[in-house]
């Protein structure tokens, strides 16, 4: 029996586009991907903007996500912002100053709304803007120092040997006339010895005082520091001393020893140096800035914590014409009556400059934030409304500031957490600085989770038609 072969399937020729039918696909496939594009770059529906949250970094306002995290430039931690929070900072800088309108908008800052819970929250305070005295004291680190032209030298004209020493050590307490050390000179002793001669030469019934031998003679031991009690004493005794005694010349303290007991000196030595403490100097930096207000002759405190019950009086002696350049700062010399040695020098205390106060406009000196280049205050507009406003400012008593221009009697100035209504200020400045329509790359909204990369498209095949047989 034979088996029939099975009839071969029939062979399909292949089938082949033309130009026409490729030039339409192409066609399809770029409308398909515009469509795309334009969805994705579509902005969202209102509904769907208002319920979105995004998160930014208060230090990198570029940083936006919409979701929890830490900043991946500095690793602060993200801020919600609320729906609208960005327009109202964007819109927040022109509207501020549009209802106040004295001055033009500060760059870098924008009106703060706060809600009296958050007000409470961070402690803010304001104060009323007054008309009051200012400037009647400058307040400045006093130093106390010795009176320089109360500063004497115990010197010898002769040469000799110390045979006795009264005052043996520094800081001791001396009075004018009080012994200090004796002294054997051969020319003193000379110097005695022809004085006595002159005195034995007087005739009879003459004045030794007219005698001018005698004279010549007194004449040389005054100039060689002899006291005049010891002249008076040779004259009576009419007999030469071999050691003579030196006195103090003031009354005051002994603030350097260069003599000690057999020690022999040379003419021109110094063996004391004695201070008189009776009244001190007080040394003060005064700023370029507040120089104008320093006269010679005005009134000055001094409060030293070693007397915390006590206050100083003195008065401006002198004021330095040089002006130091590393600080920027003059020298003031206060002059202080010290009767009781309680000065004592190189005690540091608060020197205050007394002078006939002004009025002007104040404030507390803590509501004025002082960047470097500019002074804002933040004004209450309204009830939970703060506006940054630029003020310039005048004398200071260290308490209060005077304002020459920026503010108003009556308006109110926050003074307490202002620098907590500056950071926000400066938030939302730079939120509205940092959002522009649409949104640049540095800005992108970043996802909370990298998106799957679609599968690339598939190569066109031009032998799809071609079929395995």
């Amino acid at each position: 029996m034979q088996t029939q072969a099975p009839e071969a399937a029939p062979v399909v020729p292949p089938r082949r586009y033309g130009i026409g039918a490729l030039l339409l696909a192409a066609l399809v496939s770029a409308a398909v991907s515009g469509a795309v594009v334009a969805s994705l770059n579509r902005s969202p529906a209102p509904g769907a903007e208002a319920t979105a949250s995004k998160y930014q970094c208060p230090m990198h306002p570029a940083v936006i996500q919409d979701h929890p995290g830490n900043c991946p430039i500095c690793g602060m931690k993200l801020l919600a912002v609320r729906p609208g929070q960005r327009e109202a900072a964007a819109a927040s800088p022109s509207s501020g100053h549009a209802e106040v309108g004295h001055s033009p908008p500060i760059a870098g800052l924008a009106t703060v709304e706060l809600d009296p819970e958050r007000q409470q929250l961070i402690g803010l305070k304001t104060v009323e803007v007054t008309r009051g005295p200012v400037g009647g004291a400058w307040r400045s680190v006093g130093r106390v120092a010795i009176d320089e032209t109360r500063v004497r030298h115990v010197n010898l004209k002769v040469s000799g040997f110390v045979e006795q020493i009264f005052v043996d050590f520094v800081g001791r307490r001396v009075k004018r006339g009080d012994p200090l050390f004796s002294l054997y000179s051969p020319e003193l002793l000379a110097a005695q010895d022809e004085y006595l001669l002159a005195l034995r030469s007087v005739p009879a019934g003459s004045s030794a005082e007219d005698n001018m031998l005698v004279a010549a003679a007194r004449r040389k031991l005054e100039l060689w520091d002899v006291s005049q009690a010891e002249l008076e004493r040779l004259t009576r005794a009419r007999r030469a001393s071999k050691s003579l005694m030196f006195h103090s010349p003031l009354s005051g303290v002994v603030t350097k020893k260069d003599v000690v007991q057999g020690m022999k000196l040379e003419a021109g030595a110094m063996p004391y140096e004695i201070v008189d403490l009776s009244k001190v100097w007080v040394l003060v930096d005064v700023y370029e800035s507040e120089l104008r207000h320093v006269v010679v002759g005005m009134d000055a405190k001094l409060h030293l914590n070693a007397f915390p019950n006590r206050e100083f009086v003195g008065k401006v002696m002198f004021v330095d014409p040089l002006l130091a350049p590393r600080t920027r700062t003059v020298k003031v010399r206060l002059t202080f009556p010290n009767p009781t040695g309680e000065l004592r020098p190189e005690m540091f205390g608060e020197a205050v400059l007394m002078a006939t106060p002004h009025d002007a406009l104040t404030v507390p000196w803590d509501a004025v934030i002082d960047s470097g280049t500019q002074k804002i205050a933040f004004v209450a507009t309204s009830p939970g409304k703060f506006v940054p406003r630029r003020v310039t400012t005048g004398d200071t008593d260290g308490e209060r500031v005077e304002i020459v221009s920026g503010l108003e009697l009556g308006e109110r100035v926050v003074t307490r957490a202002n620098f907590l209504v500056d950071s926000e200020s400066r938030l939302r400045a730079s939120l509205s600085e940092g959002a522009p329509s649409p949104e640049p790359a540095s800005a992108r909204v970043l996802p909370s989770s990298p998106a799957p990369l679609p599968p690339p498209p598939a190569p066109p095949n031009s032998h799809a038609g071609h079929g395995a047989p």
